[in-house]
C-alpha cells in the first residue's frame, strides 16, 4: 500500500522551479526526508491545479531523483505555503474544507491590527505589546503628542516593506522613509517638519491601510536594535511547540531588523553572553519560549487551523518580551542564513509530523 499523500500549496513561482530545482527559499527537499520518516508522500500544486468536480489534483511528486506531474485524489491533510488574498481563492479553499480537507495555515496573512486586538484581549500578552491604532491623520498626532518615537507599517506587508519611523528631534520631527515598497528598495530618505504632516506620509496613510504604534524600548547590539523570529508550529502530538530561535540585528543604515532589508542573525545566547552580561541566557530564552507558546496558543483560540507561525518578539534590556507581529508564512531562511541546520530542518518535519498527527485521527489541542 502506498504512503498517503499530504499536499503542499505553493505559488506559482515555487511550482514553476520545482522541475528545475529552483525552489528559491524554500528546501522542499526536507519536505521529501520528512515524508519518508512518516511514511507520507508530500506533492506540490497551486490552488488552480484542482478540479473541483472531481476533487482531483495535478501535482509534483517526486518519482526517482525527479519530480513528475499526476493526477490524485486531492489529499486529506494539505500544507498552505502560498498566499492568496482574493474572494475567488478563499471560496475555494473552503469549499475543499467541506469537502473533508483538512487545510491547515489556509488563511496566513491576517491584518496586523486584527492580530493585534486578538492579542489584547489575553491580559497576560497585554503588557507585552506596543499602544496601537489605525494610522489615521488624527491617531498619528495624537500618537505624536504621546511619544517620540512612532513606527507607521502597512497592516498587511511582510519583510518589513512599507515600514516608516517617525521621530522627535528637538523642536523638530524626522520622518523616515522607504522610497518604495518594492522588497530590493535601499534607498531610505528624511523629511523634516514642525507640526504639519508631511504630504507623502498623508497620501501614504490615506491611500492604503496602515497602523501606528509606540516604538517599543528593543535591546541592542552595538546600538543597533534586534528582535527574535521564533518558529512556533504543531507537532507529533498536535500541540504547540517552539522550533527555533534566532535573533536578527538591524542594519546601521536603518531601524528595521528583518534579513530580507539587510538585518543580520545571531544567537540570542552569544548576544546576552557578550553584551547583557546581568542576564541569565537560561531563564531569557524560556521566558521568549514561553511567551511564543501564550501568542500561539491565544491566536488559535480565534484564528481557526493554526500549525505554523513565524513570531517576532523583541526583548526590553531587562529581558522582558515585547511583541512586534506574527507571520502566518515563516520565510525559514534566518535558520539557514544562521547555519542552524537542525532548526531550518526541523521547520519542514513538524508540519509533516503535524499532517501525520491529522492523518491518524488526532484533534489538536488548544
Amino acid at each position: 500500500m502506498s504512503n498517503p499523500y499530504v499536499g503542499i500549496l505553493v505559488n506559482d513561482s515555487l511550482f514553476a522551479g520545482i522541475p528545475l530545482g529552483n525552489t528559491q527559499y524554500e528546501a522542499i527537499h526536507f519536505y521529501e526526508d520528512a515524508g519518508k520518516l512518516y511514511g507520507l508522500t508530500p506533492c506540490y500544486f497551486r490552488i488552480h491545479d484542482v478540479h473541483m468536480k472531481t476533487m482531483k489534483v495535478y501535482a509534483y511528486v517526486k518519482d526517482g531523483q525527479h519530480f513528475k506531474r499526476k493526477w490524485s485524489d486531492l489529499p486529506k491533510v494539505i500544507h498552505n505555503r502560498a498566499i492568496y488574498l482574493d474572494s475567488s481563492s478563499a471560496r475555494t479553499l473552503e469549499a475543499w474544507t467541506r469537502q473533508g480537507v483538512t487545510l491547515f495555515n489556509r488563511w496566513n496573512r491576517y491584518s496586523k491590527m486584527r492580530i493585534h486586538e486578538i492579542l489584547m484581549k489575553n491580559e497576560s500578552i497585554r503588557p507585552h505589546l506596543p499602544c496601537t491604532f489605525p494610522a489615521t491623520i488624527e491617531n498619528v498626532k495624537a500618537m505624536m503628542d504621546s511619544f517620540d518615537t512612532l513606527i507607521i507599517k502597512p497592516t498587511n506587508s511582510s519583510i518589513g516593506r512599507g515600514v516608516m519611523k517617525l521621530e522627535r528631534q528637538g523642536n523638530l520631527w524626522k520622518l523616515l522613509y522607504p522610497v518604495n515598497m518594492k522588497l530590493t528598495n535601499r534607498t531610505w530618505r528624511t523629511l523634516k517638519f514642525r507640526q504639519h504632516l508631511p504630504k507623502l506620509l498623508r497620501r501614504r496613510i490615506v491611500s492604503s491601510s496602515y497602523m501606528v504604534q509606540q516604538c517599543l524600548p528593543l535591546a541592542t547590539v552595538d546600538g543597533s536594535p534586534f528582535d527574535l523570529r521564533i518558529s512556533v508550529q504543531r507537532g507529533t502530538d498536535g500541540s504547540w511547540g517552539v522550533t527555533g530561535m534566532i535573533a536578527k540585528v538591524a542594519s546601521r543604515k536603518h531601524f528595521l531588523t528583518n534579513v530580507a532589508q539587510g538585518g543580520k542573525v545571531k544567537s540570542l545566547t552569544d548576544i546576552l553572553n557578550t553584551h547583557y552580561p546581568q542576564l541569565d541566557p537560561k531563564a531569557v530564552c524560556l521566558q521568549m519560549t514561553n511567551f511564543a507558546l501564550l501568542v500561539a496558543q491565544h491566536l488559535s483560540t480565534e484564528l481557526p487551523n493554526l500549525a505554523d507561525l513565524g513570531l517576532d518578539i523583541a526583548m526590553t534590556n531587562d529581558g522582558f518580551p515585547l511583541f512586534i507581529e506574527c507571520n502566518g508564512k515563516d520565510q525559514r531562511y534566518s535558520f539557514r542564513e544562521a547555519n542552524m541546520q537542525e532548526c531550518w530542518k526541523a521547520t519542514y518535519f513538524n508540519p509533516m509530523a503535524y499532517a501525520k498527527f491529522i492523518l491518524d485521527g488526532g484533534t489538536p489541542p488548544c
